[in-house]
């Protein structure tokens, strides 16, 4: 049940900054180095995507983990293999919760979905703008329990950042009424082209954590956004930067320093934990997506020797895609013929190369698992 604000306790709330953004000044003395550090782990992982034949391939596990991980900062809590077998039992344009899963890995699945419209508008040529976020945001709380949340919609009430257990307002972001001048503002300030790239991204996404402009998911788009700026900034070859689990981690610190930014004017601080959170999480993806990379190099030969086929190298591509899958969608739309296919899953199984999670009965075909590729990614 959701508290009323009557019900909370102000006294240590921090209020929007107020004529505060874009901050005035910036100790570039003290981000030098962080931003040095950072830079340097961004542009190696850059440059491992530029490498990889096909990015949106093997990094899918990758956004599978991130949209798990950035909905449970929020409270949301699935796993990979249920978000899998979510995404498994869907048709590409159908968009329904079956009975069989929990709310909470609909929301998982919800999340990739908006997270994906927002790259094909920017692939489309549209810019970062409020409709953009807007869009996303009607995807992200489309269907399922937050629906009526107001999805694509700008709060028309005050919202808080709350530590529920205590009933404790940590922070009160601003007002409907002067919201939207601080999204013309931030989109303004996302526009400008003389900024240091990744200080940018860093203060246009506290100040759009700050504004927390809509009833629920704030913090799901507002880690779009970074990811989705990096990328229109050409920091990125692709849209695949996965930055939760450093938030998720420092999670405690990650809402004080947002509440020093209002308080006292710590914009500065606040960029160095950002900073400090881009190097860290590009080593760690960097070593994960080496590991993908490192995988797929030894299951092309051993899905060759397996299925002596031309057919081969299509289906790694699926399962490195696809790790949990039914298998009327493997002969349906991986492109391979189905009396190949239906081969392949067979041989597949039989080199223990694939796991049956669930056979096939009656009409529903059976359900297999790529373990190899979900052991390396789960973590």
């Amino acid at each position: 049940m959701a508290l009323l604000p009557s019900q909370l306790n102000y006294d240590h709330a921090v209020r929007y900054h107020n004529g505060q953004f874009p901050p005035h000044t910036l100790n570039y003395s003290k981000l030098i180095s962080p931003l040095s550090s950072a830079s340097a782990a961004l542009a190696r992982y850059d440059q491992m995507l530029r490498n990889m034949h096909n990015s949106e391939i093997l990094l899918a596990p990758l956004r599978h983990k991130e949209a798990v991980i950035s909905s449970r900062i929020e409270g949301t809590i699935s796993t990979l293999d249920e978000a899998l077998r979510y995404e498994a039992d869907q048709e590409e344009d159908f968009c329904e919760q079956p009975q069989q899963y929990r709310n909470e890995t609909f929301e998982v699945f919800l999340y990739q979905r908006a997270m994906k419209r927002a790259q094909t508008a920017i692939e489309d040529g549209r810019p970062l703008s409020g409709w953009l976020l807007r869009t996303a945001h009607s995807v992200l709380l489309g269907f399922g329990r937050r629906a009526d949340k107001s999805p694509g919609e700008y709060k028309d009430e005050q919202n808080y950042v709350f530590d529920k257990p205590r009933r404790q307002v940590l922070f009160i972001p601003i007002s409907p009424e002067q919201l939207p001048g601080g999204m013309e503002r931030l989109f303004s300030f996302i526009a400008e082209t003389d900024r240091e790239k990744l200080i940018q991204t860093a203060i246009a996404h506290i100040e759009f954590e700050a504004l927390h402009p809509f009833k629920d998911g704030n913090g799901r788009i507002g880690r779009m956004l970074i990811t989705l700026m990096l990328w229109k900034q050409g920091l990125l070859a692709a849209p695949h930067f996965y930055i939760s689990g450093y938030f998720d981690e420092n999670r405690d610190e990650y809402i004080e320093r947002m509440r020093e930014v209002s308080k006292s004017g710590a914009w500065t601080e606040w960029c160095i934990f950002f900073l400090n959170a881009i190097e860290t999480q590009a080593h760690a993806n960097i070593q994960t997506a080496e590991n993908i990379q490192r995988l797929y190099d030894e299951m092309k030969e051993t899905f060759r020797e397996a299925l002596s086929s031309k057919w081969c190298t299509t289906a790694l591509d699926f399962v490195f895609e696809q790790p949990i899958f039914r298998n009327s969608r493997f002969t349906h739309r991986s492109g391979i013929p189905n009396a190949t296919a239906l081969r392949f899953t067979r041989v597949l199984v039989e080199r223990n190369l694939l796991t049956t999670l669930e056979p096939a009965s009656g009409r529903r075909a059976a359900l297999y698992a790529f373990e190899p590729l979900l052991e390396l990614v789960r973590g």
